[in-house]
């Protein structure tokens, strides 16, 4: 691992800290903004993975499996056995 993924790694930590901080000071203060702005954002990112897991399903174009083959044995086939059938 090198020196930028490092610091890109203590960014984010970072960033993830203040946000945090931002967070609680926002929730002791009484603010809506501080519960309905992290749920508008969470909201809308699982809203999108839906609509792209979607439009994928939607878009995807996929062969058929060709018919499989059927297989055949050199065995001969079961004859009925003469002495099983009653006189």
């Amino acid at each position: 691992m090198n020196d930028s993924t490092r610091a890109q790694g203590w960014a984010i930590c970072i960033g993830a800290g203040l946000l945090a901080l931002l967070f609680v000071i926002g929730i002791l203060n009484g603010s809506y903004w501080a519960l309905a702005l992290p749920v508008a954002v969470l909201t809308l990112f699982v809203l999108g993975l839906a609509g792209w897991v979607g439009f994928t399903i939607a878009t995807i174009q996929v062969e058929p499996d060709p018919v499989p083959e059927v297989l055949t044995t050199d065995a001969p086939a079961p004859e009925a056995d003469d002495a099983s059938e009653p006189a």
